[in-house]
């Protein structure tokens, strides 16, 4: 329910936009039918749904925000609310209380939505006479038997709804006629029986429950308020009526047992029946006009019932039959049937005629009667009960109104007949205290509404009743002589004390001079002459009483009472000490110590008169100094118990004072004397921190004159000996206090002048050295030490007095509020308590020893400034703010104070501001200061006209000054340092400059910052971040690449930006003057959160516009932006010369767009950077929830590892995403650069901020793992973590010490962050350590500098990683960690949150970062390798030797955080025996841990377990499938057909689709040959009943199999005699299992096939000259039957037809190859999109080892576009379709290097030019980059494949330029010649291509260096998949292809991949294979050959 309402409260704020939640709601409601059945029930939905719906009518501020359907719903229900008097309406166990609740609900909001809405309200009031006089008839009829109806009745005498004027006579009659008809008893009577208590403590009704809690009259009956409750039924009790002619209970004549007998015959049910019809009445009297005889009735039944409620008040308790709780039941019921009756009877005389004679005497006759029962009330046994008090209010009140309402008529009698009841009620006894009570309280209240109406009405009677009731102090007091009693004496004791209150109350409510002179002088002359100038309670309560008048602030008044109540004060400080003193009354020394101190501070806190509190300040001051003075004279006695008293009227005298304006020397005098006083009294509040933390209670005797020698020193370290209330003032004093510098020439004043401030009879006068010599040692203690006590020797001991009391003052300032002085409302430099410290510094010529002490004191004030400061750095909210404008005030005056006339202030300035800008980094970029020091440089020179050497040096000493100002922001926050300069400008701009000042722009236009250099700053500066620097670039406003390098001019992009910013706000204010000369439009719009935002982001004067102004300034902003980020997501350039504010985005145009604004906004609108700052992380964890950018878990967004699946990497096949997410990692590091940069703002000054960012991190680290792992991401992920960290260390500038066990947790979390698992310092090592879960990938991005910025990223992480403070953490001896001597983890041998089970948190806490450093130290020299492959860099020897313990130690490490870890550092690592060896122990030891980790198959699936048939194997059948290139080394001999590993492998088979396995068809058919089990055969023919590709292609490949190899050359003969024997079983099981369908599309495509294969043979008898036209003949006979068919090299492209005329004979030894092109449509594509593809069918040649080469260039291919290097390779198809036959794809438009050279005799440089256009064109250059990503990528194929008779029909280029190689003939171990291997090159570099390659010939061009690069990049990444690519030729060892024919293929293959070497040693290796071929000689060597023996071009 609550959800609900909060729900509607959102809606009714804008309706319109949540149109839809309201809808949904209303139809909650029970609908218009199911309400007008016949007996509707409802249900709890139903009731909330109403509630919810009324209460939204209630929060709509304004009609047209009203729903007409909510309207309606509310309208229906009411109606029928007759129907729910039965209980079959309400769900089932809906109590009456409940019921309760929701009818007092219902009808709250009805009624408020009534006062809203008036077409509502008209609707509500058409229904509720019918309503209510349905209740009124179940009610009165007895058929209420559940008392719903009753209940009903109750709430609506709380909330009447309005009601039609035609219905207001029946109504009333209604209620008239229930007056005589009995109810049976209620709830209430049982719930007051019992009652245990008679407090008069209420228990008012709640909005929820029904509480009958009225036992003792406690109810709330204030207003229309209902004060008693109908609900519920328990049992009858004996029946009454109230007749309504005749018969009343009237008391006339009655004795008191009578009176009893006729009071108990009215029931308690019938009271409080007759109390909610006189309620209900009383609404409807308010509501409308009823009908005069109707009303003349009403007058009468309550005039009868009136006239007996003063009898029944009178009545004993004793007379009572009833007693206890069943009497106090009666009693609470009668006096709430009167209370209402007196209410309803105020409201039916509001009609009369004022003028009619029978209305005025009704009207006397009920004042008459009021006052009567009023006077009753006072006397009655039952005042104390609160249903009694309730009453005489109510009758007071009425009273008061029938004054007002009858415009005064009944004034005079009433104020004659009110003064006894005035008097009556001040002879209470019980009136003395800070309470009165609520009768007195009443009174008064009556008093001042009747005195404040009748002054303007009639001032005389008013005039006669004040000095009547004034007149009675001093008659009564007068005649104290008849009283004889004691009890006597204290009644008129009481009345005196209660008329002063009274009369005091009453002057200073009515606020008028004439009642202050009339009252006034009858106190004094009371004071002065009668026996109140004598101690005593009249005494002090007439002196409170003038304190009060006179702090009204009338000056006669005002100053009559100040003299009188100084004399006072005077006088009893005279009598102190005295022999008369030790008799004195107590109420003497109260009246010294608390009511005089009192008044002198009510009389400041009243004064408003600017006059008049000035010269209150210099009595104040002046009695402070009188008091002063004196108090030295009394032996024996502290001055402090005299002056004490005082300070608090002082302090708030001073509140307002500003001490930075002129002073009149006596004011100034005056505050001297009183801190002299306070420095020698000792009331000064410490200045030291006390060494005891509990301080002395107040001390009143210190009564020696060692003791008050001891004062000076106690006072300045503490323990504090006075009241905290004096120490408060004394700090409130320090504020208003100006410098006590009397004379600008000599402050310090002659002896003469100071001794006179000590009483010559004093003890301590200056001629007493030891008193001196204290005063100079509190001197020197005040001072820090800073000052000896023998340096001031000079400094006699008054003057020490003097410096300690200005030390005092000084310092006091800065502890009190931290330095801000009184003045105006903004915390401005002027207000700095500084300008009062260097004040001092100004006078000339002083003492050396005075100098000293006065330069000590402005370092000990800026050390308590400082302390102040950091005390509250973890302050929130308005005190934070607070907080940082003391400090920016501060900061701002020092800089101005660099432009003073003395040096000596002038250093102290700077060095003051270097450590405040030390300690406190955020003053950098706080746009006070950064204003104070750019435009002050002019300003704020030194008004010296002809002293132009001075200015210069003030110039200059700005000039450095500003400059390392801006350079130490810029390397902390470059996106804020440059948004503020912006900003700044742009101010410059607005104040109508032509440009900045030379100044300004000849300090910035040094400055500049930019990823350009090696290094922008020094040490690990946050601008060496490279994120930072990207959002940097993006904040500037500069269109940059941001992945690029850059360098930014800070002042030219600051110009520009602020240029076009202050162009836009130009723009806005345009709009405004034109929107206003129109007239603007019709308001009534309220403005949004958002126009909030903007208006903050401009520097213009608040102004008052209307809303409509701000809809179209929104209106506009939006399509602007609209407009921007259309832009920037469709990849166009983006304009940043107006304003422009993005959400995340996924561009990182976009989001630079975003970054500019968010710079902009909290550089103009600093307020609102918690705003920006709390949507942004919003926004942060919203991507986290949805999966973008660096939080994209999903596989499909990890990179390589997803586009490798499944043949390189383990898992199903995904859809990539349409979305580069690169891009969307690019934006999440723009952002991250800006967020990380507002960290480094906002650490030092911002909790809130601080901890949204804590928000933020928190969120990032929690439960599960949240981020990618694309090996792109991997800075942006170190960046993360980097931030984390850096705000983890936020604990040792104190902001966090509240969080600090969180901090460690968030710290873990991060060190530990890759498992699919995540708590907060903890948190965020664990997220560190989650990276390393996953293999090391490479990715490359192809933007330029994106590599170096990974490398930088991960280089900052690990350095800031390194440099942890050591002792953040502390150790104990056992092992517990503690942070700062607490203990932060106690967990040894206890279950950690973060790293679960642990023994030594401690040792393990260590061990796991130092693995973390290690491997990022490893992830930052591969990054580093992947950034600049062709640097050299010393790796091996630079580093230390990680000994094999060590390795062991990280293994098991790393396997204790993650197994997954342990198993990536072996991969990263394949080389290292040792760590190889500890893994696969941990993994077979805890196996039953990772069955989930395809990783681990190695570890434990080997050979030898397969020998031994190990246990470990049994784990198979639960472990998770693994990629397909794994799954084939377990095909091969070695595995033996191990049944449990042929089982695993089949079934990692059988999870993927078949059409995926194809492409290791060579591979399964050899495995046919192991296949004992006949389990893959099995598998086969499953797949191939899945997948008719699958089977064709199957069947292809057991056709080109079954050519048998030359005897000899098998050792295997037998073993192949079965293979061979067992392929055509295979193929014929295969056609077997086809269904019908599926045998049609094989029959199809193999004929056809067949058909155009079969050509060849018809070719070979025809002469040379006719085979064109027999391939013509021959393919005009084969027909295309069905679209179905396919390429068999390519089963995506189906075959449309053939070209008959494309037929050509190629040349060859044996067959006779021939080349057609078909007519082909992409299978998945536009079937209309026909393109041809050219085939050879050969006959006679064995195809299958072009197959395996083209395959494992085809992985290669995968391999760079999944890691995104930008290399070319073109694996076109190959396919053995029988015997020595196949098919071979032709690669399209291209040409062998022979065939260019048939045509030119030029080299490749030369027939690039021909064919492209000049070296140096576009054309050319994209040639030539395409022939060198092309050649690179060769490159690495051929140093894997190492395939020779590279010769230059080989060769292809198409037409772009790229290069291709063909004709795989020779690869491994084979070549030509016999193997004589006369290649030697690993790759072909001949001369010809070096031209393109390095047009400078030295191997030092920029296109050689790309070249190089790539091949490294193209090598490593090769590396990483090494095992997938030798296992997919591994299976093909025994498969006879002659490349297996020699040597050790495998194992040379597997050298080539260089496992043993590092990456950096790896691309070294890579880098001397490239120079090694370079025009290597062997190469031409061969090409010359070939030219020779074959007559191929070279």
């Amino acid at each position: 329910m609550e959800a609900l309402l909060e729900l509607c409260d959102l809606i009714a704020q804008n309706p319109k936009l949540f149109s839809e939640k309201l809808a949904w709601i209303c139809n909650r409601c029970p609908q218009s039918d199911l309400l007008s059945s016949g007996s509707p029930r409802v249900s709890r939905t139903h009731l909330n749904a109403v509630l919810a719906v009324s209460r939204f009518l209630s929060k709509c501020s304004d009609e047209s925000a009203a729903d007409q359907r909510a309207e309606s719903v509310v309208v229906e229900f009411f109606r029928t609310v007759p129907s729910s008097f039965r209980r079959s309406f309400w769900p089932q166990g809906f109590s009456n209380d409940s019921i309760s609740s929701f009818y007092n609900e219902f009808l709250g909001y009805v009624t408020k939505s009534c006062d809203v809405f008036p077409d509502f309200s008209d609707e509500i009031a058409g229904f509720t006479g019918e309503v209510v006089l349905s209740a009124i008839n179940d009610n009165g009829n007895g058929v209420d038997d559940s008392g719903i109806a009753r209940v009903f009745l109750l709430a609506l005498s709380k909330n009447f709804p309005p009601i039609s004027p035609t219905d207001a006579d029946k109504l009333a009659t209604g209620l008239l006629d229930q007056l005589t008809v009995p109810i049976p008893s209620s709830p209430r009577e049982q719930i007051r029986i019992n009652s245990e208590t008679a407090s008069c403590q209420s228990s008012p009704l709640s909005a929820n429950h029904l509480q009958s809690s009225q036992i003792n009259g406690s109810e709330s009956s204030s207003g229309n308020e209902a004060t008693s409750q109908v609900s519920g039924s328990s049992g009858s009790s004996k029946a009454s009526s109230v007749m309504v002619n005749g018969g009343g209970s009237i008391f006339g004549g009655m004795s008191d047992k009578q009176q009893v007998a006729s009071c108990e015959e009215d029931s308690v049910e019938s009271l409080e029946k007759q109390e909610i019809v006189f309620k209900l009445i009383g609404h409807v009297l308010d509501k409308v006009q009823v009908d005069s005889k109707l009303l003349d009735q009403v007058r009468s039944i309550a005039r009868r019932q009136l006239q007996s409620m003063s009898a029944f008040l009178k009545i004993k308790k004793l007379d009572w039959s009833e007693q206890g709780q069943l009497l106090k039941a009666r009693i609470n019921a009668k006096l709430c049937f009167y209370q209402s009756l007196a209410r309803m009877n105020i409201k039916s005389l509001a009609s009369l005629d004022p003028d009619g004679k029978t209305s005025k005497k009704l009207v006397l006759e009920t004042l008459a009667l009021f006052l009567d029962a009023a006077d009753a009330c006072l006397r009655s046994v039952w005042k104390k009960l609160r249903v009694c008090e309730e009453l005489f209010s109510s009758l007071l009140a009425g009273i008061a109104k029938i004054a007002v309402i009858r415009e005064g008529q009944p004034l005079r009698v009433l104020l004659i007949r009110l003064k006894p009841l005035v008097l009556n009620a001040c002879e209470q006894a019980d009136s003395w205290g800070s309470s009165q009570g609520a009768m007195f309280e009443s009174i008064m209240k009556t008093n001042r509404e009747i005195i404040e109406f009748g002054w303007t009405r009639d001032r005389t009677p008013v005039d006669s009743f004040i000095m009547g009731i004034a007149a009675s102090v001093r008659e009564r007091y007068d005649e104290q002589v008849v009283c004889v009693t004691v009890v006597d004496q204290e009644k008129l004791l009481a009345k005196q004390l209660n008329l002063i209150r009274l009369l005091a109350d009453l002057t200073v409510a009515v606020n008028k001079s004439e009642v202050v002179d009339m009252i006034l002088p009858l106190f004094v002359e009371s004071l002065e002459e009668g026996d109140a100038s004598t101690p005593s309670l009249l005494r002090l309560r007439l002196l409170d009483a003038v304190s009060r008048i006179a702090s009204l602030g009338f000056e006669k008044s005002y100053r009559e009472t100040v003299v009188l109540m100084t004399r006072s004060y005077l006088c009893k400080l005279s009598s102190v000490g005295s022999a008369e003193s030790k008799t004195m009354a107590s109420e003497a020394t109260i009246e010294r110590t608390e009511t005089l101190p009192a008044g002198f501070l009510l009389i400041a806190s009243g004064l408003t008169s600017t006059k008049l509190r000035s010269d209150f300040r210099h009595r104040i001051l002046s009695l402070c100094s009188d008091v002063g003075l004196a108090a030295e004279s009394k032996s024996g006695r502290s001055g402090a118990d005299f002056l004490g008293p005082l300070l608090p009227a002082v302090a708030e005298i001073c509140s307002d004072f500003d001490p930075t304006v002129d002073v009149e020397p006596s004011l100034l005098k005056l505050f001297r004397n009183l801190w002299f006083y306070l420095a020698l009294f000792g009331l000064a509040p410490p200045i030291l921190k006390p060494q005891s933390p509990t301080a002395k209670s107040v001390s009143t005797s210190l009564n020696s004159a060692g003791s008050m020698g001891a004062i000076p020193l106690q006072a300045v370290g503490g323990p504090y000996m006075w009241n905290a209330v004096w120490s408060a003032a004394v700090q409130r004093i320090a504020q208003g206090t100006p410098p006590l510098v009397v004379s600008s020439v000599k402050w310090l004043e002659d002896e003469l002048e100071l001794n006179a401030l000590h009483n010559p009879g004093s003890r301590r006068g200056s001629g007493n050295e030891k008193v001196a010599g204290t005063q100079r040692a509190a001197l020197s203690a005040a001072l820090g030490g800073r000052v000896e006590v023998a340096a001031m020797s000079t400094i006699s001991g008054v003057k020490a007095t003097y410096l300690l009391a200005v030390a005092f003052l000084e310092i006091i300032r800065f502890s009190s509020n931290g330095g801000i002085l009184n003045g105006g409302s903004g915390l401005t430099a002027s207000r700095s308590a500084f300008s009062c410290v260097f004040e001092y510094l100004k006078t000339p010529n002083l003492m050396p020893a005075v100098f000293q002490c006065l330069t000590a004191l402005v370092l000990r004030a800026f050390e308590t400034a400082v302390s102040w400061l950091e005390d509250r750095i973890s302050e929130t909210g308005s005190e934070a703010e607070i907080r940082e404008s003391t400090l920016f005030a501060h900061v701002c005056f020092l800089i101005k104070s660099m432009s003073q006339r003395e040096e000596h202030i002038r250093d102290t300035a700077v060095n003051l501001l270097n450590q405040l800008r030390d300690k406190f980094p955020q003053v950098l970029w706080n746009s006070s200061c950064l204003d104070s020091l750019l435009f002050s440089v002019d300003s704020d020179a030194p008004a010296v006209i002809n002293d132009p050497a001075l200015v210069a040096t003030v110039r200059s000493l700005y000039q450095r000054f500003v400059r390392e100002w801006v350079i130490i922001s810029l390397s902390h926050a470059p996106c804020t340092t440059q948004g503020l300069l912006q900003e700044k400008l742009c101010k410059a701009n607005t104040w109508q400059r032509a440009q900045p000042t030379t100044d300004v722009v000849s300090l910035l236009s040094e400055i500049k910052i930019g990823t350009g250099k090696n290094e922008c700053w020094p040490g690990k500066r946050t601008a060496n971040i490279p994120a930072v620097m990207a959002a940097a670039a993006a904040a500037s406003g500069a269109n940059l690449k941001l992945t690029e390098a850059f360098n930014l001019e800070v002042l030219n992009t600051g110009i520009v930006s602020a240029t076009a910013k202050s162009n836009y706000a130009g723009e806005i204010a345009g709009m405004r003057r034109f929107y206003n000369s129109i007239g603007g439009f019709q308001p009534g719009t309220r403005p949004s959160g958002f126009q909030r935002l903007i208006s903050g982001a401009f520097s213009q004067p608040s102004q008052t516009e209307d809303d409509s102004f701000n809809e179209m300034l929104l209106s506009k902003f939006v399509t602007l932006l609209q407009q921007f980020i259309n832009a920037a997501e469709k990849g166009g350039e983006v304009d940043k010369s107006q304003f422009r504010e993005t959400s995340y985005i996924s561009t990182p145009d976009a989001m630079e767009t975003g970054v500019f604004i968010w710079t902009w906004l909290v550089s103009a609108a600093p307020e609102l950077g918690s705003l920006v700052l709390a949507e942004l992380v919003d926004a942060w964890l919203w991507t986290i929830d949805r999966k973008r950018g660096i939080f994209a878990t999903d596989v499909r967004f990890s990179g390589p590892v997803a586009k490798l699946r499944p043949h390189l990497a383990a898992g199903e096949p995904v859809v990539l995403p349409e979305v580069d997410p690169v891009e969307q990692i690019i934006a999440h590091r723009l952002w991250l650069g800006f967020l990380i940069d507002r960290f480094e703002v906002v650490q030092h000054n911002s909790m809130e901020q601080l901890l949204l960012i804590g928000r933020m991190l928190q969120g990032t680290t929690k439960l599960p793992w949240n981020f990618s792992h694309h090996p792109a991401a991997t800075g942006t992920f170190f960046t993360v973590m980097l931030l984390g960290l850096k705000f983890c260390a936020c604990q040792s500038h104190s902001n966090l010490q509240n969080f600090k066990i969180g901090l460690q947790l968030l710290e873990d979390r991060i060190l530990r962050a890759s498992l699919p698992g995540s708590l907060y310092i903890e948190g965020l090592h664990w997220a560190s350590l989650g990276w390393f879960a996953y293999e090391p990938e490479w990715y490359d991005t192809n933007y330029e500098n994106y590599a170096q910025s990974e490398a930088q990223s991960m280089s900052m992480f690990v350095q800031y990683l390194s440099n942890e403070r050591a002792d953040a953490l502390q150790t104990d001896a056992k092992g517990r960690v503690r942070e700062n001597g607490s203990s932060v983890a106690d967990v040894n041998g206890q279950y950690h949150p973060i790293w679960g089970q642990i023994e030594n948190y401690a040792v393990a806490r260590e061990r796991r970062k130092q693995l973390l450093l290690m491997l990022c130290q490893h992830e930052a020299d591969r990054l580093d390798v992947w950034a600049q492959p062709i640097i050299s860099k010393e790796t091996v020897s630079s580093k230390p030797k990680i000994s094999s313990e060590k390795w062991i130690e990280y293994a098991k490490t790393s396997f204790s955080v993650d197994p997954r870890i342990a198993l990536s550092l072996a991969s990263r690592f394949p080389a290292n025996a040792t760590l190889k060896a500890e893994v696969t122990q941990l993994v077979q030891s805890n196996i039953l841990d990772i069955r989930c980790i395809p990783e681990a198959l190695p570890y434990f699936v080997t050979p030898k377990a397969v020998d031994e048939d190990s246990a470990l194997l049994q784990q198979l059948p639960h472990w998770a499938a693994c990629s397909i290139t794994q799954a084939l080394e377990f095909l091969t001999p070695a595995y033996k057909g191990h049944p449990r590993v042929m089982a695993y492998v089949l079934r990692v088979l059988e999870s993927y689709p078949p059409e995926r396995v194809t492409f290791f068809m060579p591979q399964l058919v050899q495995s046919l040959r192991y296949d004992e089990g006949k389990l893959v055969e099995g598998y086969l023919l499953r797949a191939a009943q899945r997948s008719d590709v699958f089977a064709h292609i199957l069947i292809w490949h057991l056709q080109g199999e079954t050519s048998v190899p030359e005897s000899g050359k098998d050792p295997n003969s037998v073993k192949n005699s079965s293979f061979q024997a067992l392929l055509p079983t295979v193929r014929q099981h295969i056609i077997e299992g086809f269904t019908p369908k599926a045998l049609d599309v094989f029959n199809r495509e193999f004929d056809f096939f067949d058909k155009v294969t079969s050509i060849s043979g018809v070719l070979f008898p025809l002469p040379k000259e006719e085979r064109r036209a027999g391939i013509r003949r021959e393919l005009e006979k084969i027909d295309v039957e069905g679209d179905d068919l396919y390429l068999p090299t390519a089963p995506g492209k189906l075959v449309r037809g053939i070209q008959v005329d494309s037929g050509i004979p190629l040349q060859s030894a044996a067959k006779v190859p021939i080349m057609i092109t078909f007519n082909v449509v992409d299978r998945d594509g536009d079937g209309s999109n026909i393109v041809p593809q050219a085939c050879i069918f050969k006959v006679g040649d064995d195809c299958r080892q072009d197959v395996l080469a083209l395959q494992v260039i085809s992985l290669l291919r995968d391999i760079f576009e999944a890691v995104g290097i930008n290399l070319y390779l073109f694996p076109y198809g190959v396919l053995p379709t029988g015997p020595e036959r196949g098919i071979i794809e032709v690669v399209p438009n291209a040409r062998s290097r022979s065939q260019m050279g048939e045509t030119t005799d030029g080299g490749l440089y030369e027939i690039f030019q021909q064919d492209f256009g000049a070296v140096g064109t576009p054309t050319f250059e994209a040639a030539r980059k395409n022939f060198i990503i092309s050649s690179a990528g060769y490159a690495v194929a051929s140093l894997l494949l190492q395939p020779k008779d590279r010769h230059n029909g080989n060769l292809l280029f198409d037409n772009v330029g790229r290069l291709v190689h063909i004709d795989f003939g020779f690869i491994l171990e084979t070549s030509p010649g016999g193997n004589m291997r006369f290649e030697s090159a690993h790759f072909k570099l001949s001369h010809e291509m070096t031209q393109l390659l390095d047009p400078s010939g030295v191997m030092k061009s920029e296109t050689w260096d790309t070249f190089v690069s790539l091949c490294i990049k193209g090598y490593l990444a090769a590396r990483r998949y090494m095992d997938g690519i030798i296992n997919t030729v591994l299976l093909m060892l025994d498969s006879g292809l002659p490349c297996f024919s020699r040597g050790d293929p495998i194992g040379n293959l597997r050298k080539r991949f260089r496992p043993e070497m590092s990456e950096r040693e790896a691309a070294i290796f890579m880098k001397n294979v490239c120079t090694d071929a370079y025009n290597k000689w062997t190469t031409a060597g061969y090409d010359l050959i070939q030219y020779l023996q074959q007559g191929i071009e070279k």
